[in-house]
């Protein structure tokens, strides 16, 4: 796939004729191109993208993920990916083995160390989560006033997942087994999109910056003793990355922020630092930025970690019906800075370690 980091550069001045040029408009013609020729490339391996958004999202007909796919398959999954940075999958009949087989096709799974009961034994790469998160339970609160703690503005839910690690993964896959008949949906944001839609100097600005990124930024703790503040402290992790990430493998530039894990903008007051961060992050999730995708049983979705936040939902907990999904995530790599300069850990992460 052609690189589209140039899609984000500022304005260039043209010495012959003394006018200002925007590549932009080139590479929109390129990304146009390269998209048609995408789409073909799928149509011949006998799949359809179908686009779901302006910016994001794209629906994938045509395949059986239990069937397993063909190399050709493999490619054009893995291209609408990366061009739409989340796709999606009805009607699947994927059980547990063929999540993970079908997760293999693209990458490393993560092995977790710690997993809830409800995921399934045998098969270590996938966590299981359900309507009623067994954290809060773990953790003496019920759901809804777990979520009350951690998503206290309207910012706090979005993120991708496990960013305080050194090595966020790459992707994630998420199988629907049960979910409620209405509520429940999940959304998400192009960070690459976001970048480039900000104005050219604070671009230029957020590609200096460098931001801490913390396990339980933002919890709002308990009176008395907290059950959740003590995990916390006995399983704290925390990196520096980029505030402005290239990708590995589009290198687009993208705006690496979520309102659940950035703690503050290194080498900025904290004034400074919370009204940037409210202002990039408010840009992160714009609503023309966004997708947001309404699941049923035997739904799949399939997201680049490395260029997406999500938000998972917050309108179920009240309802009397299960919401029951199973995760894979592929291993990623340590990010990168415009400059070259890599994520740095400062607790409770190693590359390549989980």
């Amino acid at each position: 796939m052609r690189s589209a980091k140039d899609t984000a550069t500022s304005p260039t001045r043209d010495s012959a004729q003394d006018t200002v040029t925007d590549p932009t408009k080139d590479n929109a013609k390129d990304t146009a191109t390269d998209a048609a020729a995408e789409r073909a490339a799928a149509r011949a391996a006998g799949i359809e993208v179908l686009p779901a958004a302006g910016h994001i999202g794209a629906e994938i007909q045509g395949v059986d993920l239990a069937a397993g796919l063909g190399a050709a398959q493999v490619a054009a999954v893995r291209a609408a990916v990366l061009r739409w940075k989340v796709v999606f999958f009805r009607d699947q009949r994927l059980d547990h083995a063929g999540h993970v087989a079908f997760a293999r096709l693209f990458g490393d799974p993560v092995v977790l160390p710690r997993r809830g009961k409800a995921s399934p034994a045998g098969y270590p790469e996938i966590e299981t989560t359900a309507d009623r998160l067994e954290l809060g339970g773990r953790f003496g609160m019920e759901h809804e006033e777990w979520l009350r703690r951690r998503r206290h503005t309207l910012l706090r839910g979005w993120h991708c997942d496990h960013g305080a690690r050194v090595d966020p993964p790459a992707f994630t896959i998420l199988r629907a087994e049960t979910v409620p008949p209405y509520g429940g949906d999940t959304t998400w944001a192009n960070l690459a999109t976001a970048y480039a839609g900000l104005s050219a100097p604070l671009r230029a600005f957020a590609d200096t910056l460098r931001a801490e990124h913390r396990l339980g930024v933002g919890y709002q703790p308990r009176p008395g003793d907290d059950a959740y503040v003590r995990h916390l402290l006995d399983h704290q992790t925390a990196t520096v990355h980029p505030l402005v990430r290239v990708h590995p493998e589009t290198g687009e530039r993208v705006l690496f922020v979520n309102g659940y894990y950035v703690e503050q903008i290194t080498g900025l007051s904290r004034p400074e630092s919370a009204a940037i961060l409210g202002l990039l992050t408010e840009q992160a999730t714009r609503p023309e930025y966004t997708v947001r995708f309404r699941w049923e049983p035997g739904s799949v979705a399939f997201w680049d970690n490395r260029a997406t936040v999500h938000l998972a939902p917050g309108d179920n907990a009240h309802l009397d019906h299960p919401r029951t999904m199973h995760r894979v995530m592929l291993t990623g790599d340590v990010p990168v800075g415009v400059d070259g300069t890599p994520s740095e850990p400062l607790l409770g992460s190693e590359a390549g370690r989980w």
